[in-house]
């Protein structure tokens, strides 16, 4: 079943936004279970909302990719680590 994940960086801007985003080869080179990816400012920082597969997949695309490619950014990165929140998917359409 897929699972929503939401990640505020508080503090976040588009700079660090674009700087991350730019590393992770989204584009190119999808990570195994993403749906979708979206992205936008949000009260106090950056929001991400994305739709996985599952869990498991967010968990090893973060252990894998994210942690070690964030952590190259230094001060082009998010100021803080981000709340994460995972919610049930009860319906996904694509159109």
């Amino acid at each position: 079943m897929a699972v929503g994940i939401r990640l505020k960086f508080s503090g976040g801007t588009q700079e660090n936004y674009d700087a991350a985003h730019g590393i992770m080869e989204i584009d190119t080179d999808p990570p195994g279970g993403m749906i979708v990816h979206s992205a936008g400012p949000v009260d106090g920082g950056w929001g991400i909302i994305d739709f996985w597969e599952s869990r498991e997949a967010f968990d090893s695309f973060v252990q894998e990719r994210l942690m070690p490619r964030l952590q190259s950014l230094g001060d082009r990165g998010f100021p803080a680590p981000p709340d994460v929140k995972e919610f049930p998917v009860h319906n996904l359409q694509r159109v």
